[in-house]
C-alpha cells in the first residue's frame, strides 16, 4: 500500500472517496465504520468490505459479525485494503489472522485532462453511447460473465449516486468490440469497465476509446482523471501510461480462507 509522494495527498484521498461512491451498490451497510457491500455482480469493489473508520469494536469481533453478513448474502468475503483503511495496522491484522493477499491493483491518476485528444482514427470502427442495461450487457459478453452479474451491475449503474456514461467501439458489422465508461463527480473522473474483445486487441481501440470518453468528460467540466487496473495487467497499464497516467496509491484484497478469488 504505497503513496506517490508526486501527488497531493488530499488530492489521493477524494479520489479514493470518488471511487467509492461511483462503485456503491445498493446492497450496502455501515458496520461500526466499516462500509459492507453485497453486490452479486463481478467487481469485488462493490462486493467487499471498505474499512473507512476505526469504530469501536475490536477488528475480530468486527469480521465476525461481517462474515456473517456475507454468508447470508452467499458471497465469500473480502477486505479492500487501502493507505486509507482503517484502524493503522489492519493488513497486518489481517495477515496475522491466516487471510491471503490477493488481486494488488493501481490507482492511476492524470493530474489534468488538458490537451486531451483523440490522435488515432478508428478506420472501420465506430463509438456510440449506450445505457446502463446495454452497457452491462455488452461488457458482459465480452467478459463470459453470467446473466446474474450482468443483471447486478446493470442494477448498481442504475442506482448509483454518480451518474456513468458508457460507450461502445463497433465494428463495420455492428458488432461490439470494445467499451468503457467514465463516472464524473465534480471534477474528477473516473474510468472504468475498458475491454475489448480478444480478437480486437492491438489496434489502438482502447487508447482511442479513452481518449473520446476524457475528452468528453472535460467538455463536462473534468480536470482530473482516474482508474483502477490490477497491477499484473501490463497491456492495460501501458496504454494508460500512454495517455498520460501514473501510479499514484496500491491496493490489495483479503479474503477468508475459503473464498474463491
Amino acid at each position: 500500500m504505497i503513496l506517490n509522494a508526486a501527488f497531493d495527498p488530499v488530492l489521493l484521498s477524494r479520489l479514493e472517496d470518488a471511487g467509492l461512491n461511483a462503485s456503491a451498490p445498493p446492497q450496502q451497510r455501515w458496520l461500526d465504520g466499516w462500509l459492507v457491500r453485497l453486490s452479486a455482480g463481478k467487481a469485488k469493489r462493490a462486493r467487499c468490505i471498505n474499512a473507512v473508520a476505526v469504530g469501536r469494536i475490536p477488528v475480530a469481533d468486527k469480521l465476525a459479525l461481517c462474515s456473517a453478513l456475507f454468508a447470508q448474502a452467499g458471497l465469500p468475503m473480502y477486505i479492500r485494503v487501502t493507505p486509507f483503511s482503517q484502524p493503522t495496522g489492519l493488513d497486518a491484522q489481517l495477515a496475522g489472522l491466516g487471510m491471503p493477499r490477493i488481486d494488488d491493483t493501481r490507482v492511476m491518476v492524470r493530474a489534468s485532462l488538458d490537451g486531451i485528444v483523440t490522435t488515432e482514427s478508428l478506420a472501420d470502427h465506430r463509438i456510440e453511447r449506450v445505457g446502463h442495461e446495454s452497457f452491462s450487457h455488452i461488457v458482459g459478453h465480452l467478459r463470459g460473465s453470467p446473466l446474474a452479474q450482468r443483471q447486478a451491475h446493470s442494477q448498481r449503474l442504475t442506482l448509483s449516486p454518480v451518474p456513468f456514461q458508457g460507450f461502445v467501439v463497433k465494428n463495420d458489422a455492428g458488432l461490439a468490440v470494445a467499451c468503457g465508461q467514465i463516472a464524473v463527480e465534480a471534477e474528477l473522473v473516473g474510468v472504468y469497465d475498458v475491454f475489448t474483445a480478444p480478437d480486437s486487441r492491438s489496434r489502438g481501440l482502447a487508447r482511442t476509446l479513452c481518449e473520446h470518453m476524457l475528452s468528453a468528460a472535460r467538455s463536462q467540466g473534468g480536470k482530473v482523471g482516474y482508474l483502477q487496473v490490477e497491477g499484473d495487467n501490463t497491456a492495460a497499464r501501458r496504454v494508460y501510461q500512454r495517455l498520460g497516467f501514473s501510479d499514484a496509491y496500491t491496493y490489495h484484497y483479503r479474503q477468508q480462507a475459503e473464498a474463491k478469488a
